[in-house]
């Protein structure tokens, strides 16, 4: 059989982007992890229900790909990669730049913060042209949350599998709700009921409800021993109701996770606002403008909400969802006017390839020890090359995941859930 030629970015025409956990489903016939073959159900979803547009098949965002391939470059590895660069020019890094590459310890935002929202935005913006294409396709509302409910659980256990604790069959390191994955998850269940069943002016209605939500219950809710309105890492009412819920099965940081699944579905409705921005008639250019004004207001909202509910990521405060909502926002304005709009597209590959096959880029690292192997085979060469050794191993790491990704992607295989 003859081998496929490796897949530039010129020969690459899939339709529509689809989410996080239906990465892949309409890019090159690819291969799958599940086939599925149903007939054709009697009750079907009306698309008018949903606010959504109509799309030519053969259109794709590149833009969304590329986003979502930035995002996991970092989650990836990226990280190190770019401080070891950084570092061939100023080493040590200055504080300003290399505490960009932590999460703020608790009030604040820097750049390592946004890597988690964008996740969950990303997933956010390609739903309405994967569940669009599904309303469109005359799909009933019961198959549809059939296929959302098996991503769910899918995402959750994914989840459990990142955090490295579900093998060990070990009951005190099991825990149920701590992961990106299962934020997603949340994120993903909420956004696709609004989706499926509200217009799109309800939608936008639904996130906003979300935050205010938040807010009050965390501003006028008294935690037993504490009071109402304390914002403090192990005083908030978020930290409390998982102590109180999850017990022992908590990851014991000061992140939290049941009532911030109120955040976590507003930032993905975000997401999925600015997919019906890019799905919808108006010309390139206009959307590009309007998603990098939707991004300003949402900065300027974020901060102004921020002198009475602080950002906070770590329990997903209502000015934080807005205030990197904004910059996601920001980001995508940014990828869409340069790829979409102006056709800039060779620069984004590297990136696209992350992107096309994101749940393996996201689960790999956490099975396989890139660096390790980056060591192993450059270790000999790094030490004759001083600091540029710590450049080529972080490169390494980064680069062995991305040559898979890319045998993967030349041979049409795109992981889906």
């Amino acid at each position: 059989m003859t081998e496929p030629r490796p897949m530039g970015l010129q020969s690459w025409t899939p339709g529509p982007p689809s989410d996080f956990a239906d990465i892949g489903e309409n890019a090159m016939n690819a291969h799958s992890t599940q086939v599925v073959t149903e007939s054709m159900p009697a009750e079907r979803a009306k698309p008018a229900s949903t606010g959504l547009h109509a799309v030519a098949a053969s259109e794709r965002v590149v833009s969304v790909d590329a986003l979502r391939g930035f995002d996991m470059f970092w989650i990836a590895g990226g990280a190190p990669f770019v401080m070891e660069f950084f570092k061939l020019f100023a080493n040590p890094l200055p504080p300003w730049l290399g505490g960009q590459f932590e999460h703020t310890s608790w009030i604040g935002f820097d750049f390592w913060d946004i890597i988690m929202p964008l996740f969950l935005f990303i997933v956010g913006v390609a739903m309405p042209f994967s569940i669009g294409k599904r309303v469109e396709r005359g799909d009933s509302r019961a198959r549809i949350y059939r296929k959302v409910a098996y991503r769910v659980a899918v995402l959750w256990v994914l989840g459990m599998v990142a955090q490295g604790h579900l093998l060990l069959f070990t009951l005190g390191n099991f825990q149920i709700y701590s992961n990106t994955l299962q934020s997603i998850a949340a994120g993903y269940l909420i956004a696709s009921i609004a989706l499926v069943e509200m217009p799109l002016r309800w939608q936008a209605g639904l996130a906003a409800g979300l935050l205010v939500v938040y807010w009050a219950l965390m501003r006028f809710v008294p935690v037993p021993g504490v009071g109402a309105g304390v914002i403090t890492p192990q005083g908030n009412l978020a930290m409390w109701v998982d102590t109180v819920i999850l017990g022992r099965f908590r990851d014991g940081t000061t992140y939290t996770w049941i009532l911030s699944s109120l955040g976590f579905g507003a930032t993905t409705l975000m997401g999925v606002l600015a997919g019906h921005m890019l799905r919808g008639p108006k010309p390139k250019e206009r959307k590009a403008l309007l998603l990098a004004a939707s991004g300003l207001a949402c900065l300027f909202a974020g901060w102004l909400w921020s002198f009475e509910f602080p950002i906070i990521k770590h329990i997903w405060t209502s000015s934080m969802v807005l205030w990197s909502g904004g910059w996601c926002l920001l980001l995508l304005a940014l990828f869409y006017y340069v790829i979409d709009v102006k056709g800039y597209r060779r620069w984004a590959f590297f990136f696209i390839v992350f992107g096309m096959n994101a749940i393996v880029a996201y689960i790999a690292p956490d099975i396989i020890p890139f660096r390790t192997i980056s060591r192993t085979l450059f270790a000999g060469l790094a030490t004759h090359l001083g600091i540029l050794g710590n450049f080529l191993i972080a490169a390494g790491s980064v680069g062995i995941l991305w040559l898979g990704l890319y045998y993967m992607f030349c041979k049409k295989t795109f992981v889906r859930i």
